[in-house]
């Protein structure tokens, strides 16, 4: 290991708490807009067994978690993965790792500014207000909700400028009133729903065929992508095991909500309704159980997600780019602190601003908005490598652990490195479903051939922006061969 000296200039503030990493971390996993939008998409695939599939996906991320937490315990740094990856396995996939998790965040918030847009847009139009300055406001129109969602993007951004603390108590007043909504409208639907409830839709050997039990399980774990938030601020935590603490109880809270809402879906919905309402389920599943305004609550509740989702996506990757920093694998604009707010206020800015330049170019390049949506359907791949990398990570730091104590070995070693295997594979079917799909490549959302382009141009120029950082910057995160972590906090006796 290389020595380095530590950083000049202000540190990162500790001002969170458990709940404050807790509403960081639900906030980016979104379970209300993964039950309004993925479960009816899910639906399409694996048909009236989304508990189950929602059951199954949960198994491979309780792993990865595990190995989250473990790591994190002996090692809490922003960087998380891409830290304890070049330590373990190669600084060239601990790069990696950190890489395509920023490219893959910033592509989603740039999908998600439109989706805001038009949830805000949507809710106008329920309270009545359909024009606006003399133009007719529609919820179809890309430049509208992409307008209105760079609205939203620059104030959540500021609001993440002036201290994560202030952002989560932000998240955590729309985390509130969005889950009880869900609860109400769930608990209601599962009370009253015309279908009977089947104990079959917990039976995953009952889903149709083994291709569409692969896809319904990438979709899920999906669903699930975010809990790991609560490790990008794991160094403005008061006590880092919170941040690990926060991490599981929020994969936990997301498991309930989406068994809950499957449930619910499938006892006011049929299949054709779900399958065939996709992306709008919730709201149509609002209409089918109280009419207006109080149908029109799931939908601001969306809308709350999303805003929510907005915010949590800029938090971690200005502090995974943070850490990248630190090590001058990335440029150094990105580790200035702010001494007056103790957060990496230029770099959260630079995310708002990258995350609202694409976006607004896809206004003006169509085909801008085909790679975004790609992208969005596609991440499952690299999610799946950023999870699968991490746990292996994991797997081999803690493997002398397999002949001290057999127990902890099965917990520290076994399960994560199944974990990544499941999920390795998931993401190989996927890849292979996509090239098998076509016979050509066209620039379109869906055509298999881009859309396996995406991630494949996601992970060479991580590749390319490894070598550049090695050999350009002479990056010390490279030199020593198995990465470093000079600029990472002193670790505390209890955590080890």
């Amino acid at each position: 290991m290389i020595d380095t000296p530590p950083p000049s200039g202000p540190a990162l503030r500790k001002s969170l708490g458990l709940l404050d990493g807790v509403a960081i971390a639900a906030s980016s996993t979104a379970a209300t807009t993964s039950i309004g939008i993925g479960l009816g998409v899910t639906a399409g695939v694996v048909g009236l067994h989304l508990p189950a599939i929602m059951l199954l996906a949960f198994l491979p991320i309780l792993g990865i978690a595990g190995a989250y937490s473990r790591l994190n315990k002996v090692e809490p740094n922003a960087g998380n993965g891409y830290v304890w990856v070049g330590r373990s396995l190669t600084p060239w996939l601990g790069f990696l790792v950190g890489w395509v998790n920023i490219v893959a965040t910033i592509a989603f918030l740039a999908y998600t500014t439109a989706v805001t847009g038009s949830a805000m847009i949507q809710l106008a139009g329920e309270a009545g207000l359909h024009r606006l300055a003399g133009l007719a406001l529609d919820p179809g129109s890309t430049a509208q909700t992409t307008a209105v969602g760079i609205v939203v993007l620059v104030a959540v951004t500021l609001t993440a400028v002036t201290g994560v603390r202030t952002a989560a108590r932000l998240q955590t007043g729309l985390l509130i009133f969005e889950y009880v909504v869900l609860l109400g409208f769930c608990g209601y639907g599962i009370v009253t729903g015309p279908h009977s409830f089947s104990l079959s839709w917990f039976d995953p050997f009952a889903i149709p065929s083994a291709s569409a039990l692969a896809q319904g399980l990438l979709l899920s774990v999906f669903c699930y992508w975010g809990f790991e938030a609560a490790f990008t601020v794991n160094e403005e935590v008061r006590d880092p095991r919170d941040a690990s603490r926060a991490g599981l109880i929020t994969l936990v809270t997301m498991l309930g909500l989406f068994l809950l809402g499957s449930i619910a879906f499938q006892r006011v919905l049929s299949e054709g309704e779900l399958a065939g309402h996709g992306a709008q389920g919730l709201a149509y599943f609002g209409d089918r159980l109280a009419s207006q305004p109080l149908a029109a609550l799931p939908l601001v509740a969306l809308m709350f997600s999303a805003v929510a989702s907005l915010q949590a996506g800029v938090i971690p990757t200005a502090r995974g780019m943070f850490a990248m920093s630190r090590d001058r694998t990335l440029g150094p604009v990105w580790s200035k602190v702010s001494s007056r707010y103790g957060t990496p206020a230029l770099g959260t800015l630079l995310i708002g601003a990258l995350a609202t330049a694409v976006a607004a170019l896809a206004l003006v390049i169509p085909r801008l908005a085909d790679m975004i949506m790609a992208t969005v359907n596609a991440v499952g791949i690299v999610v799946a490598l950023s999870y699968a990398l991490t746990a292996l990570a994991a797997a081999v730091r803690f493997r002398s652990l397999l002949q001290e104590d057999w127990r902890q070995g099965i917990r520290a070693v076994v399960l994560p490195t199944l974990s990544a295997l499941a999920l390795l594979g998931l993401g190989g079917y996927l890849a292979w479903s996509f090239y098998t799909s076509t016979d050509h490549l066209e620039v379109s959302a869906d055509n298999g051939w881009f859309l396996l382009l995406t991630p494949a141009v996601m992970i060479a120029s991580g590749f390319v922006a490894a070598a550049w950082a090695k050999w350009i910057r002479k990056s010390p995160y490279f030199q020593s061969g198995r990465g470093t972590d000079a600029d990472a906090p002193q670790l505390l006796a209890t955590s080890s």
